[in-house]
């Protein structure tokens, strides 16, 4: 059976991450994905190495690994833009899609009559989206906007990284969770639009800005703060709201102990052999090991530290209380869970003979996603979109690229 999107068209107009992240998730449901690029230069994150995919013979290629990351399963079609032929080009394309994605400034499509108002009128069923760092109103609204920048503004970084008394500060995540995060929501708000379109006929604007979906995404830390009026501060590996649950050391290596309810408490402290823990009046409860977590967790710590990690993690995981090592990312590809699911997948590529590529998380039981195309290579579709979709004959694509429209 064909993936759940295979019925819909795709022109992808954004680059770097938050865009393109949202469009291979399309992609991968089954989506046809027409990624427009820069003749030329591509997407920025084709520069954006080292690493660059090797090919058979250990040599580097065009491609960077940032860029393969983010745009498995698309084709690439270069145009400029900024050519009215070039526009054109996307004007005729957008009649015949049903998403656009971008991520210009606040208004940079619209001077090249691509904006929504231009391109609503092509075609009253588009799903036109686009991604900034503010969204299309409010004062910020033409500022440029980086994921770095958006960790700070959005109040990611006060609440990530070690505390101050342990000689912490104010840390950025490991990836680009503002970015990321964006291009979830506007997956989401794609295809709540499609289905809109699909009871009425009508296309709509969806605007997405990655301060919006930082914000949103600190979850409980805005209701820790919303419901108290105290801005809530950094607890390194520990948690807010949940004690014990962090990393503890151990004899040899370091562990994570996510104690989430008072009964994995209780089989936590039996299997430390400290009884006395579970029934003292301020540590008895969520709530109480919360007040006092600076009474408890050194006397936890303590204890964990008597014992290697093979301990805890077997012990633990016997109770039926949440644990795990700490990972390299090597070591994570190399678990046997994470390998049982499949997440590494190989794809035939043009250049390198083979690239590999992360396989989607998300599971459907009758359509599931499918994974038919590597990362393109630049331009690699452009003679194929601009024939097949535009009817466009082998000439009149050769003046195009002549006039350095492709």
């Amino acid at each position: 059976m064909a993936p759940p999107l295979a019925h819909l068209r795709v022109l992808d107009l954004s680059r770097i991450l938050a865009g393109p992240w949202a469009t291979q998730i399309l992609a991968d449901l089954g989506a046809e994905v027409i990624k427009v690029e820069r003749p030329g230069a591509g997407d920025d994150t084709r520069q954006w190495g080292p690493p660059f995919l090797k090919d058979g013979a250990g040599h580097e290629t065009s491609e960077a690994a940032y860029f393969l990351s983010t745009n498995r399963g698309k084709k690439s079609l270069t145009l400029n833009l900024a050519d009215p032929l070039g526009a054109g080009i996307v004007r005729a394309l957008a009649a015949k899609s049903d998403v656009l994605v971008e991520n210009y400034k606040v208004g940079g499509l619209a001077k090249y009559g691509l904006g929504w108002d231009d391109l609503k009128v092509v075609n009253p069923r588009l799903i036109y989206c686009s991604i900034t760092g503010f969204g299309q109103d409010g004062p910020y609204r033409h500022r440029a906007g980086y994921d770095f920048m958006i960790q700070a503004m959005g109040g990611m970084m006060s609440i990530t990284g070690e505390r101050d008394d342990l000689g912490g500060g104010p840390q950025k995540v490991g990836v680009a969770v503002a970015d990321l995060a964006t291009g979830l929501y506007a997956t989401i708000g794609v295809l709540a639009a499609l289905n809109h379109r699909e009871r009425t006929g009508e296309g709509q604007h969806v605007d997405m800005a990655l301060l919006d979906s930082l914000v949103a995404l600190l979850a409980n830390q805005n209701l820790n703060y919303l419901t108290s009026g105290k801005a809530p501060g950094r607890y390194g590996n520990a948690h807010a709201n949940l004690v014990p649950y962090q990393a503890f050391e151990t004899a040899d290596d370091p562990v994570i102990v996510a104690v989430g309810n008072d009964e994995q408490y209780r089989k936590l402290c039996g299997l430390m052999e400290a009884p006395e823990l579970a029934t003292d009046e301020r540590f008895n409860s969520m709530p109480q090991r919360i007040r006092n977590r600076d009474v408890l967790v050194p006397l936890i710590a303590a204890r964990i530290k008597r014992k290697p990690r093979a301990f805890w993690l077997e012990g633990l995981e016997k109770l039926g209380v949440p644990t795990g090592p700490i990972n390299r990312i090597d070591q994570v590809f190399d678990d046997p869970q994470v390998k049982a699911r499949g997440m590494r997948l190989d794809l035939d590529h043009p250049l390198a003979g083979h690239v590999p590529t992360v396989r989607s998380p998300i599971r459907l039981s009758a359509t599931p996603p499918e994974h038919r195309r590597p990362p393109p290579t630049l331009g690699q579709h452009s003679d194929e979109v601009l024939r097949d979709l535009l009817d466009m004959d082998a000439r009149a694509i050769a003046d195009l690229r002549a006039a350095g429209v492709l």
